[in-house]
């Protein structure tokens, strides 16, 4: 998968007294542990075993790895501290903090990525998923106070940023309708309100299918109050990205997204897609070299969808 972090480090690289913490919460020692593929932390993501048996999963980072992951690990440990048991996410078994690093210790999940290109019968299950999971986090805990128009207004400048200093490759149907990409961006932003707890980052490498065919979403720290069919939608845009279905085709049909405005879910398509290709052009951030890359491909896949839908 193209998200595969290239520097994450593992539980064996963290400071004793942090996997002793780890272990406290535990309440056994950890006597195995392997390392999980995907994401962009550059901190770990371990699969863990205790001498009793026991198994946990543990993520940690330091402001060393990056700067603003840390920032990222404490948001996460608030909201998933916050969130219902019905809902389809890992529970949070504890957390340590020391200012430098951040560790977070979850229940262990059996599982696998969805396939890329997406499996029919995998996205549906992840879509019923999603829609349920709405329902279950509507309204939002009151713990989760930021919004999706707060958490998401830089992003959704993109194209004002790219129409003030346009990149030499940047699309040529993109380039002669710059003030109505911004106009769509600031429309999609204003569709973001509502009062349900959006997760904000759905994508493939988000998601655990297990063994049963359960649908486990994962990595919450970007979790905000938004419309029900946020979720629905992000999910059709890895589907675009990754390909094997008509993301038209799947917004017509999805209860969520059936009755969105069309002019708001251009929006918000709009929103990403300069989010997107804006981000592509700016230095890799700190131990996640490969994420520009990711970024420009999800710009690129979204554009010509963005186009048929504004032309």
């Amino acid at each position: 998968m193209t998200s595969l972090t290239k520097s994450r480090i593992r539980w064996a690289d963290l400071p004793a007294p942090v996997r002793a913490a780890v272990e406290d919460i535990l309440g056994d020692r950890v006597v195995a542990a392997e390392s999980q593929h995907g994401g962009f932390s550059p901190g770990t993501a371990d699969r863990v075993r205790t001498a009793g048996g026991g198994r946990a999963f543990v993520k940690a980072v330091s402001p060393a790895q990056n700067d603003r992951s840390p920032t990222l690990h404490r948001a996460e440990a608030r909201i998933a501290a916050a969130l219902p048991p019905a809902a389809p996410a890992p529970r949070l078994l504890g957390s340590h903090d020391d200012g430098d690093w951040i560790a977070l210790v979850f229940s262990d999940v059996e599982g696998r990525h969805p396939v890329t290109p997406w499996d029919a019968g995998e996205l549906a299950v992840v879509l019923s998923t999603l829609e349920a999971m709405a329902g279950v986090l509507t309204p939002a805990p009151a713990a989760v106070v930021a919004t999706a128009t707060e958490q998401l207004g830089y992003d959704f400048g993109g194209w004002r940023r790219l129409a003030d200093d346009p990149p030499a490759d940047l699309d040529p149907w993109a380039a002669a309708r710059l003030p109505e990409l911004c106009a769509a961006a600031d429309r999609g932003l204003a569709a973001l309100a509502g009062d349900t707890l959006c997760h904000v980052d759905i994508r493939a490498d988000n998601l655990l299918i297990g063994p049963d065919g359960d649908v486990t979403v994962v990595d919450w720290p970007l979790a905000c109050r938004g419309p029900a069919w946020l979720d629905s939608l992000l999910t059709l845009i890895n589907v675009q990205v990754h390909g094997g279905h008509d993301p038209e085709a799947l917004l017509a049909a999805r209860s969520l997204t059936a009755g969105v405005d069309a002019a708001d879910v251009t929006g918000v398509l709009a929103g990403f897609t300069g989010f997107f290709l804006d981000g592509a052009r700016q230095p890799p951030p700190p131990g996640i070299p490969t994420v520009r890359a990711f970024q420009r491909l999800q710009g690129d896949a979204l554009l010509p969808w963005l186009a048929r839908r504004m032309d």
